[in-house]
């Protein structure tokens, strides 16, 4: 299944760094960038959750909220955010059930060799739920992806 835009989003989106359960409803009144990416400490992946962070005050003025998820553990996770002084939260997505309900999940190839892998993707969600816009893996500028949203 791929949700797009004009889809609802699924309220129980999984857990956190902290084991704690993170819902739709928990971001009521604000929009959400939800932002799939392949895993922690990887050069595209840091750039991408640092761009991230350093447009952050920006993005919470335009009324967002940044949830970030992958199939990295709750640890790699907490690792993550204390490395690179996060301030949004991450979802550990161990089983990918997250991703596969966004369609962020699937065989992958590098130098010849198939596997499965999340696509780097980023969905907007609207302060209903509804996904307002995606940035699918040929969009998403991991350097600048702040300003990408803004």
């Amino acid at each position: 299944m791929t949700l797009k835009a004009g889809d609802k989003a699924p309220e129980i989106l999984g857990v956190n760094q902290d084991g704690k359960e993170i819902r739709l409803s928990d971001f009521a009144g604000k929009k959400l960038v939800l932002y799939f990416y392949p895993k922690d400490n990887t050069p595209g992946c840091t750039a991408q959750a640092c761009s991230l962070r350093d447009g952050y005050e920006d993005l919470r003025k335009a009324g967002y909220e940044v949830l970030g998820v992958s199939a990295d553990s709750a640890s790699s996770h907490q690792k993550f955010i204390a490395k690179q002084t996060l301030p949004f939260q991450l979802i550990a997505d161990t089983d990918t059930k997250l991703a596969e309900q966004f369609g962020t999940w699937g065989e992958k190839s590098m130098y010849g060799r198939k596997y499965m892998g999340m696509f780097r993707t980023t969905f907007i969600i609207d302060e209903q739920g509804t996904i307002e816009r995606v940035i699918d893996p040929k969009e998403v500028n991991t350097k600048a992806h702040a300003a990408q949203i803004l």
